[in-house]
């Protein structure tokens, strides 16, 4: 079904879409024209989907006037299996690992080339975390990432391989430089960044396994690895086994 904007062929569902699209990471609160540029629909088109969003719920309306994304998408993804599956069953050992550690830890699996974070515990430590349940982040530039593209297709980790943008002054940009560490996470079962992603953060990540295959990845982040990174991998292993053996047979991947 197509409407009367600007954009011909285009259907209400999805011109809402690409409203809802125009949020990500970098821009959690929009204002109607910013909305409407990033979605790609003349302003009055947006007005009114934006109006029916709200109502809906979709979309939530601040005090200052820019729009955020309301309540119900939330609790719509978390009905996703990704969610009800994993994140559940993962939860338990995630609050042990919090417990043991008192450091952010990270659950996440592969959306594209990006990791997806399905959950986190917030740490007590004063390092810098740019995750957010929801979040994706670069899948080159954390622990969680690299994990998960070590594991992932070898048509993914060329897509991956072939834009490695420079994040922090020691963001691995060199294709050659990350296949090393590639190689060795697949040798070593885990993976580790030095502020990558973030100065002043440092990452020890693992994979998580069900039924033989790499269906998500658990990390830890600290200040530093010097000391501690033997005592935080066998912690995460652990935790990641348990993970594992719970989820076999129970989620799809």
């Amino acid at each position: 079904m197509a409407g009367n904007s600007s954009t011909p062929g285009r259907s209400v569902t999805s011109r809402a879409l690409a409203l809802l699209g125009a949020f990500d990471g970098r821009h959690r609160r929009l204002g109607l024209t910013e909305l409407a540029a990033r979605a790609g629909l003349p302003v009055p088109t947006a007005h009114r989907l934006v109006g029916e969003l709200v109502a809906w719920g979709a979309l939530s309306r601040t005090a200052s006037g820019e729009y955020v994304v309301g309540r119900r998408l939330w609790d719509i993804g978390l009905l996703a299996p990704v969610h009800t599956g994993l994140q559940q069953i993962a939860s338990p050992y995630l609050h042990d690992l919090y417990g043991a550690t008192l450091a952010t830890v990270h659950l996440a699996v592969r959306d594209g080339l990006r990791a997806l974070y399905v959950d986190r515990l917030s740490g007590h430590a004063s390092v810098p975390v740019v995750s957010a349940i929801g979040s994706r982040l670069p899948l080159h530039a954390t622990g969680v990432g690299k994990v998960l593209l070590a594991h992932a297709p070898a048509a993914v980790q060329e897509e991956v391989l072939a834009d490695l943008p420079r994040i922090t002054p020691y963001t691995v940009s060199r294709p050659e430089l990350l296949r090393g560490q590639l190689e060795k996470v697949r040798e070593n079962d885990y993976a580790t960044t030095v502020e990558e992603m973030s100065l002043g953060a440092c990452t020890v990540a693992v994979p998580i396994r069900s039924d033989g295959a790499v269906v998500a990845a658990l990390g830890i982040v600290a200040p530093s690895l010097r000391r501690d990174r033997a005592r935080l991998v066998s912690a995460l292993q652990v935790a990641a086994r348990g993970i594992g053996r719970s989820l076999t047979g129970q989620v799809a991947h």
